[in-house]
């Protein structure tokens, strides 16, 4: 492709409002263009690196057996409602009515769709496993659209779905497309792990996601170097702690800071919030317990409790007691006849939630009066149900081998999911098994964000002067700049080298126009190709120079050699 011919409107300062990498150097390397808050018009450049990571998926599908369809992307109402999930998702899915009034909605995932497909193409247990799998368009009416392709409203995914007899056959479907996955984020160059997930609105029992390691990472992860557990942030567990009570709550000893004894009522005025009480009573945060009323949509108010050092995970407590609320002071006061900050365990008159770092140590916590706290509280002084409701961080101790867990931010580009008979149970997919009898056809479904895994590639490889493509994903392999168009003899031989690599199947990117070679320098660096090809003064002499971009490696060779040199630097960037 000649770059007179091309569109690339390269960008010199970084746009205003962008700061993830990924989004600035996107902009600045003309891949993308925003049309709205959320959505994306992807240039020629950014479209190839689209269609390079669609080309390496679809080869890994097909090498597991799954099979291409594809799904619209306007959904009647009624397979939505059938699952369950129109009431159940909120804002996010984009709803609409058609002119004759009928509710529609633009598909966000494609569950309902396949379930629908499969309870009335699958027949009998003969036609099973089946693997199926599409890239489409999907829509999501996402609140807060930032971080360029990171967070929008429209995006390119491929979700594919297995549908088996049973859930042994899920477990076979499963690991092909652990093993699937694992491939095609390595081929596209990227540091990824795959960590313990929440499996969210899409339902289902075990899920993994992919993350890919950067600092504009929405999601954080905790792993151990020691033994390979890895987990989101969300879901991750720890094991004991020294000293003090651990996850299981039957190790350790005790951690409250006090020694066991009766209780003592202290006055404590004006001592609201943790940092307040701690500074009074001269204690570490760890030494108290932390009350928060919550209000429960099944449950009704509630008392949690967490030790004063850390953080509630709510996602957690929703697993235990759906989908709830904080109560509001007022809801307190009602409750349990106390201000905001005084709450405690002992004596409250709500069922109590406890985190199981409470089962052990002696601690401080509200009187449930106002202006007083109660110290030397042990689990003996209040009935609790417990659970791991704490925030896990780096720092933490491994449940599975006690070494210390570390923590990085990460961009999630993929995720599977067990879903078992979440969607063919109420949608009616069902088949024959061998004696005749009706059964559920067991799912498991499995996505990758397209554009995410351009942008963590760009997160993960860039430098000051721009893009730092992986060879597989890159837009084209090679960047050929001429120099100078006017000097007969440079024109000559880089004209003659377009022609050589093009004819060698090598995808060049070939800058001819008239501008100033600093600029085209410039913009080969900020587009980030892997190997740059210079025609210039080296001519003179039947040389031309190659640079690799990541390296920033050159070398002078003679023109009759270039091609070749070119395609050994590729293979060692491959390799």
């Amino acid at each position: 492709m000649r770059a007179s011919q091309f569109l690339l409107p390269t960008v010199k300062e970084d746009p205003a409002g962008a700061e993830a990498i990924s989004h600035k150097l996107m902009l600045r390397a003309g891949l993308v263009r925003q049309l709205a808050a959320g959505v994306y018009v992807f240039l020629p450049a950014g479209w190839r690196v689209m269609q390079k990571i669609a080309a390496i998926i679809r080869e890994e599908m097909t090498a597991i057996g799954c099979q291409e369809i594809l799904m619209p992307v306007i959904n009647p109402a009624e397979i939505w409602q059938e699952s369950g999930r129109w009431n159940k998702i909120g804002d996010e899915l984009f709803r609409f009515k058609d002119r004759k009034g009928a509710d529609m909605a633009l598909a966000m995932t494609h569950e309902e769709v396949v379930t629908w497909l499969a309870a009335r193409e699958i027949h009998s247990y003969k036609q099973l496993p089946q693997l199926w799998y599409h890239i489409q368009t999907k829509e999501r009416d996402e609140a807060r659209p930032k971080s360029g392709v990171l967070r929008t409203r429209e995006f390119l995914m491929k979700d594919s779905y297995s549908l088996d007899v049973d859930y042994d056959g899920l477990q076979v479907s499963y690991a092909k497309h652990v093993a699937a996955y694992d491939r095609i984020f390595a081929r596209c160059g990227l540091r990824f792990m795959k960590v313990e997930s929440d499996n969210g609105m899409m339902g289902g029992a075990i899920s993994h996601e992919y993350m890919a390691p950067s600092a504009a990472g929405e999601d954080e992860v905790v792993f151990c170097t020691a033994c390979g557990y890895a987990a989101n942030v969300d879901l991750a567990v720890a094991g004991a702690e020294p000293g003090v009570g651990g996850a299981g709550g039957d190790r350790g000893e005790a951690g409250g800071g006090e020694e066991a004894g009766p209780l003592e009522q202290v006055h404590t005025p004006n001592t609201r919030t943790i940092d307040e009480v701690t500074a009074f009573l001269g204690i570490e945060p760890r030494a108290l317990i932390k009350s928060l009323v919550v209000v429960s949509e099944s449950r009704g108010p509630l008392l949690v409790l967490v030790r004063g050092d850390r953080e509630l995970n709510e996602l957690k407590l929703a697993r235990v007691v759906g989908d709830f609320r904080m109560a509001s002071a007022e809801e307190v006061a009602d409750q349990l006849g106390v201000s905001t900050g005084f709450v405690g365990p002992v004596g409250a008159a709500l069922p109590i939630i406890a985190d199981e770092l409470l089962r052990r140590g002696v601690y401080v916590g509200g009187a449930n009066k106002d202006d007083y706290h109660v110290k030397g509280i042990t689990a003996a002084h209040f009935s609790a149900e417990y659970h791991d409701l704490r925030a896990v961080g780096a720092g933490d101790r491994c449940p599975h081998c006690d070494a210390v867990l570390e923590g990085e931010r990460v961009i999630e580009v993929g995720q599977v999911f067990q879903l078992g008979t979440q969607y063919s149970k109420p949608m009616g997919a069902t088949y024959l098994d061998e004696a005749g009898v009706e059964r559920e056809i067991v799912m498991g479904s499995y996505g990758i964000g397209l554009a995410r895994i351009a942008a963590a590639a760009i997160e993960q490889g860039h430098d000051d002067d721009g893009i730092i493509w992986p060879p597989t994903i890159a837009p084209f392999a090679v960047h050929l700049c001429l120099v100078r168009p006017s000097d007969e003899a440079q024109g000559a031989a880089a004209e003659r080298l377009y022609e050589e690599l093009t004819a060698a199947a090598v995808e060049t990117l070939y800058d001819e126009r008239e501008i100033s070679p600093g600029i085209k320098f410039k913009d080969a660096d900020l587009l980030g190709c892997p190997v740059h090809v210079i025609v210039g003064k080296h001519v003179a002499d039947g040389r031309a120079e190659i640079k690799v971009r990541a390296s920033g490696e050159r070398a002078t060779v003679p023109l009759g050699e270039a091609v070749a040199r070119v395609r050994d630097a590729l293979a060692a960037l491959s390799a």
